[in-house]
C-alpha cells in the first residue's frame, strides 16, 4: 500500500497534470493573466449607461480634478459611487490619478490624451440632443 502512495506523493508534490496541486497552480496562473483592456463601445456603453460617469468626466474637463470637489459640486452623488466611478474610469484609460506624498494626502484627477478624444464622443452626443431637441420644438435640457 505504501508503495503505491509514494509516486502520487511525488507526482503531488512535482505538480503533474491530474493532481489537486497541477489544478490550483493552473487556476493561479489564470488570475495572473491581466485582463485585456475593454473595447472603445463596451466603454461607451458602460460611461453613457451611467449618469454618474457623465457627471464626473464633465466636472473633470471643466478642471474641477479633486474627489471631494467633485462631491460638493453635484448634488445626490456620494462618495462611494464617486470612487466607483473614478476607478473604472482610470481602469479604462479615460483618467488620469495622480496622488501627491503630502499631509493630508492630495490627489487629483486629469483627463489623459485618450480621454480627451473619449470625452468629444460625448460632447458630440450633447450636441445631437441639443440639435434634436431643437428639431422637435422643445428647449434643449
Amino acid at each position: 500500500m505504501l508503495a503505491t502512495r509514494a509516486p502520487r506523493r511525488q507526482q503531488a508534490q512535482s505538480g503533474q497534470a491530474g493532481t489537486f496541486r497541477y489544478a490550483s497552480m493552473k487556476a493561479l496562473a489564470k488570475k495572473r493573466v491581466a485582463a485585456p483592456p475593454p473595447r472603445v463601445a463596451r466603454m461607451v456603453e458602460d460611461v453613457v449607461g451611467c449618469k454618474w460617469s457623465l457627471c464626473v468626466l464633465d466636472l473633470v474637463s471643466r478642471g474641477v480634478c479633486r474627489p471631494g470637489a467633485m462631491t460638493h459640486s453635484i448634488a445626490g452623488l456620494t462618495t462611494k459611487v464617486l470612487n466607483e466611478r473614478l476607478r473604472k474610469l482610470v481602469r479604462f484609460g479615460v483618467l488620469e490619478r495622480r496622488s501627491y506624498a503630502e499631509v493630508p494626502p492630495r490627489v487629483e484627477y486629469q483627463l489623459t490624451p485618450f480621454g480627451r478624444r473619449f470625452s468629444t464622443l460625448i460632447e458630440n452626443m450633447h450636441a445631437l440632443e441639443r440639435d434634436f431637441a431643437r428639431q422637435e420644438g422643445d428647449t434643449p435640457p
